[in-house]
């Protein structure tokens, strides 16, 4: 098992490597204003993503040790369409979409979710190696289709940024759903899992299951980047360049904790026993914190030249001062990771949707004292307390529910 979470873990900090230096990149191609652009269509695509989660994030791995993976693949790719038209329209309705940018997200989101349904049925299946391998694509590839874009196309604006997406995103469908189909052919004789005594019924199970779920990543997700729109209303693109800038190099930390929650989310999902559930949520957890805390540490003492002067430019001056605010919260919203990939491993998801939404309050009521006097550096702190008291809240049901 340690050795599938190291593989993951590894994957996951070269991904990370190569995205810090396509942030130095987007930094002296895009400038700060430009980051902030691209910063707020990634996240509203990501939002469009997190939607989309109902049926094509862990619904899917949940479901594929009830039932046999075909019936659980055909709802999620259509919804990958319908999910991301209902999730931009109401984006749009809310005023939240950048101007001229409906469609590009919309497509971005189908696309990132057709590989998030194919990722998930390799991850649902125990096929760690292929499915590391689509992260890779999906999220290394991006570095050298850009350095094509910006350096040899010489697109280097916003709309350079959005066709070295729709590249990448291309490219890891095509690859994922190859290694996919090779998988499940051979694979086909042995699985032995039920069809569904009704398909209405399975479906309605997986929408309610994923609902909660799509609610968890919904709330959590604003969590992590609604603090992108609020400072774009009150101080422009380029102060949300300098929250995006902050913000990844603080999330470099995260990968530590996605990478294990994924394999701890697979183990507890696929364990009958509760006691045994428990024991590994609590080993992933301890290793978790004292890796993630080391990591933020070392990111904590890093001086402000070193981003101005060699990472960035000048304009990002301020930078070290929002990953400070940033790093408390960043080691407890993944410590809560793994918390809630236990609740949502052993059916419980109601739990880890309860603490995303609470978190998701405490950031609006702190971001509203702390935005508009510190501006940034605000939105940082008020992401903080409010990964802080998920993590808080977590803890309480984790030890209550024995």
């Amino acid at each position: 098992m340690w050795k599938k979470v190291l593989a993951t873990i590894a994957t996951r900090y070269l991904v990370a490597f190569l995205n810090l230096l396509l942030i130095i990149i987007n930094a002296k191609v895009l400038g700060k204003s430009g980051m902030g652009l691209i910063g707020v269509i990634y996240a509203s695509a990501n939002i469009a993503l997190i939607f989309n989660s109902v049926l094509c994030g862990s619904t899917i791995v949940y479901y594929m040790t009830r039932y046999h993976y075909r019936f659980v693949v055909w709802p999620a790719y259509v919804w990958a369409f319908v999910g991301s038209a209902v999730a931009c329209g109401l984006m749009s309705c809310f005023g939240l979409l950048p101007e001229h940018y409906g469609m590009a997200i919309y497509g971005l989101s189908v696309l990132q979710s057709l590989v998030v349904v194919h990722s998930r049925v390799l991850l649902g299946g125990g096929h760690i190696r292929s499915f590391n391998v689509t992260f890779m694509l999906q999220g290394g590839l991006l570095f050298f289709v850009l350095l094509y874009v910006y350096y040899v196309a010489g697109r280097r604006d916003a709309s350079g940024y959005l066709l070295g997406l729709f590249l990448t995103q291309g490219v890891a469908w095509a690859v994922s759903l190859a290694l996919l189909v090779s998988l499940l052919r051979r694979k086909r004789t042995e699985d032995r899992r039920p069809a569904p005594a009704s398909t209405v019924k399975m479906l309605r199970e997986m929408f309610v299951y994923g609902l909660w779920g799509c609610a968890d990543n919904l709330a959590e997700g604003l969590t992590a980047r609604i603090n992108y729109f609020l400072i774009q209303r009150l101080g422009g693109y380029g102060q949300v360049g300098l929250l995006d800038a902050g913000t990844k190099i603080a999330e470099s930390v995260w990968h530590i904790s996605r990478s294990i929650s994924f394999i701890s989310y697979s183990e507890v999902a696929r364990a009958t026993d509760a006691q045994a559930q428990r024991q590994m949520t609590l080993h992933f957890l301890k290793w978790t914190f004292c890796v993630m805390l080391a990591a933020m540490l070392a990111v904590w003492f890093l001086p402000e030249w070193i981003y101005t002067d060699y990472l960035f430019t000048a304009e990002f001056l301020g930078v070290r001062r929002v990953i400070r605010g940033l790093a408390v919260g960043i080691v407890a919203l993944g410590c809560n990771s793994i918390l809630s990939h236990h609740f949502i491993g052993t059916g419980k998801v109601k739990y880890s949707t309860a603490c995303s939404c609470i978190g998701l309050l405490v950031l609006l009521v702190a971001g509203y004292f702390l935005i508009p006097v510190y501006g940034v550096y605000g939105a940082a702190v008020s992401t903080s307390i409010a990964f802080t008291s998920m993590l808080t809240f977590s803890l309480i049901i984790f030890i209550a529910k024995k």
